[in-house]
């Protein structure tokens, strides 16, 4: 699919994330694309000095006016000592709730020349090219939970982990298509062996995978899981899992790659609709001085022209840029290279 009209809502937020959304803009304008437009929002703790909240009312409307929104990064340390619904971390958790993103997409994949970087043997580390498809709004994380006395006197802090089946069925829908358009490999990643939401979990994928003869459906307990991603993650084309096992697994997966600054992530609705952003924080430390290495948000522009806007060729042109830079030796800080988040940037519109 393409669209005559493209509206992207681009939230640069707090710390690097004005620096590197700058870059991809850069690169989203750099492919001459019609009907292109680019509209702003504040977002985090910006947004909360400039209008009281981390996600105003006018910052929600321009995020459903849009196709898509490019999102930079929140996180403020002077806003630590702010009630928890103000912190900035809030903007991203309200637009997750209020927009239905409940798929989240994190690729990894090991750049040519950059195998040193990571701590798994070369011959492993080169092999890793996998997609990790977390169910973003269920699970522990959302369930009831709370912290009780016990007769005894002793404290009890409790949370309640529950999927219903039409959760389950929706985000098996996203790992199967995501499948069909890669290797056609998907591992349903639970914990069966000991949790009844798991088990539902593992009957729903079943039922689900019906519909995707194509597809190659296996099952791995999460705890094998963690081990075979440092084993042998070559293995792996498509993981499905829940909130809880995918958060850990996707940060896993990214130090096994090397190098947080490279990766990207999207965080989809029902449809096309998604929420694309670099997965590193918005690292106060290096903000402003130019440092930052903008390729993962790069790369999640790369995604929403992908995902949301149908624009593949576009996509894949972005990515083989990037690719092409770090070949040239073009790397950031994070990387081991001196190469500032400008230079990044000219250097990925020099290659498109």
């Amino acid at each position: 699919m393409t669209k005559n009209s493209m509206r992207i809502a681009v939230f640069a937020g707090d710390g690097i994330g004005p620096e590197v959304t700058e870059q991809a803009v850069r690169v989203l304008e750099a492919l001459g694309l019609d009907g292109l437009e680019l509209v702003e929002g504040d977002v985090g703790g910006m947004a909360y000095r400039k209008h009281g909240h981390p996600l105003p009312p006018e910052t929600l409307e321009t995020a459903r006016s849009a196709d898509a929104i490019l999102f930079g990064a929140v996180g403020d340390f002077s806003c630590d000592h702010l009630e928890r619904h103000l912190r900035p971390e809030q903007a991203i958790l309200g637009l997750r709730k209020e927009l239905g993103l409940f798929a989240n997409l994190r690729p990894a994949r090991v750049f040519p020349g950059l195998e040193d970087l990571t701590t798994l043997r070369e011959e492993v580390a080169s092999k890793i090219d996998l997609l990790i498809v977390r169910e973003l709004n269920g699970d522990v994380y959302f369930g009831e939970k709370g912290m009780r006395t016990l007769p005894d006197g002793r404290r009890q802090g409790w949370d309640m982990m529950s999927y219903a089946e039409d959760e389950v069925r929706r985000i098996a829908h996203s790992g199967f298509t995501a499948a069909m358009g890669r290797s056609k490999k998907l591992c349903s990643v639970d914990k069966a062996n000991v949790l009844e939401t798991s088990q539902l979990w593992r009957d729903v994928v079943i039922e689900v995978s019906k519909e995707y003869p194509e597809v190659e459906l296996s099952h791995m307990y999460v705890d094998n899981a963690a081990m075979q991603l440092v084993k042998n993650p070559g293995q792996f084309d498509v993981i499905v899992t829940g909130n809880l096992f995918g958060d850990i697994l996707s940060d896993q997966a990214s130090m096994c790659v090397g190098s947080i600054g490279l990766l990207a992530s999207a965080s989809l609705a029902e449809g096309t609709y998604g929420l694309y952003e670099p997965i590193h924080g918005s690292a106060p430390d290096i903000a402003g001085k130019g440092l930052a290495n903008p390729m993962a948000t790069i790369l999640s522009a790369a995604m929403l022209l992908r995902h949301s806007l149908g624009l593949e060729e576009q996509a894949v042109r972005i990515e083989n840029a990037v690719a092409g830079a770090l070949s040239a030796g073009v790397k950031g800080g994070d990387l081991g290279g001196a190469a500032g988040t400008r230079e990044i940037g000219d250097a990925v519109v020099e290659r498109l």
